[in-house]
């Protein structure tokens, strides 16, 4: 029988582990296309495809310190081959046939199902770039009635790749399929996740993160509640314990992704300039938009405010209630996730050089 405790034994990657190299790497597509061309490579990346069946199944047809010397070999191998540095990125054509080759490699070296690690190549973006769309949307005086969520919908009408997006995902989105089903979540979600993917965050992000006048707010907050028209794609009968919703995420490969970026880019440092333990809040943003058409869609919990979460709640946790609250905190209490609103609100200037350091 193949141990468990044999792939405990295994180093992680050093890429993994959040090191500072940055090589060139393929995604994991091509790295599993070119490592299956090679006889040695594909005949090793098979045994540990078996190895790992094995350990997830408690079972072998091979016994002994001969299987784990084969297993441990093929590991060896598999960390001199393009597939051990491979990483996926968003959007990407035959993303989830990446995601898949990437977490059959990492969750083998990892021998668990913890969500520390993203799969997607670092995105290097400055926080300004982000938000750099024309005044309409810039941090207005707090006196200001200017309704800056109608005005990014407006520019985004007025860019062709905004407004091919949007229409592509309004329509799923409000078309109701029968009298018990107000849409199809599923395309819904998939329009969705094209359009954060597709259209310029300068767009799409002026439509997610707008800021709206303190004096009033209702109308500007509303707007922006619904850019992601959440009747279809985030609310439902009932809301879910937010652990289950947690699990039935891991089972489907985006989604498990987009979860693991999101939890990796967003942890909050109560000291950090930025309120991000990395210092990376741009990454941030990225990571929690990436979330919007999965079934941890989070969205504005009211039209007042900025408080934010997936549709989900912690009843029915048991003993499993402080892991529950502490996952739902990363949404509806996280300094990091709320910095936009700081910059927004206030103009605050990104450091220099390079605010937003690159994905693990």
């Amino acid at each position: 029988v193949i141990f468990f405790s044999f792939f405990c034994l295994i180093p992680l990657p050093p890429l993994v582990l959040g090191s500072a190299s940055r090589a060139v790497r393929l995604d994991c597509v091509k790295a599993s296309e070119q490592c299956l061309k090679e006889y040695s490579c594909s005949t090793k990346y098979r045994t540990m495809r078996q190895c790992v069946a094995g350990r997830e199944s408690n079972f072998s047809a091979v016994h002994g310190a001969e299987a784990q010397g084969e297993c441990r070999s093929a590991i060896d191998a598999m960390k001199q081959s393009p597939l051990y540095n491979c990483r996926c990125r968003r959007g990407m054509k035959k993303e989830k046939n990446c995601l898949r080759i990437f977490w059959s490699i990492y969750q083998s070296l990892q021998g668990n199902d913890l969500l520390e690690y993203s799969p997607y190549e670092p995105v290097n973006s400055r926080l300004s770039d982000i938000f750099r769309l024309a005044p309409i949307i810039a941090v207005e005086p707090a006196s200001t009635k200017e309704n800056n969520c109608l005005n990014a919908a407006k520019a985004c009408n007025l860019n062709d790749t905004c407004k091919k997006y949007r229409s592509a995902y309004i329509n799923p989105c409000t078309s109701r399929v029968s009298t018990s089903e107000v849409c199809n979540k599923r395309k819904c979600h998939k329009a969705l996740r094209q359009f954060f993917d597709k259209v310029p965050t300068k767009y799409s992000y002026g439509m997610l993160f707008c800021s709206c006048p303190t004096g009033d707010q209702t109308a500007c907050a509303e707007r922006r509640r619904q850019t992601i028209v959440p009747v279809c794609s985030y609310e439902d009968k009932d809301k879910t314990n937010c652990l289950s919703l947690q699990n039935t995420c891991k089972t489907n490969y985006i989604c498990r992704s987009r979860l693991a970026d999101f939890i990796s880019n967003c942890q909050p440092e109560v000291h950090s300039i930025s309120g991000c333990l990395r210092e990376n809040y741009a990454d941030c943003l990225l990571s929690y938009s990436g979330l919007i058409g999965t079934v941890m869609t989070p969205n504005y919990v009211r039209s007042f405010g900025i408080s934010l979460s997936p549709w989900c709640d912690c009843s029915g946790s048991g003993n499993s209630k402080p892991d529950c609250d502490k996952f739902v905190e990363l949404f509806t209490n996280n300094r990091c996730l709320r910095f936009w609103e700081w910059y927004r609100r206030w103009g605050l200037a990104t450091p220099a050089p390079d605010s937003a350091h690159s994905r693990p």
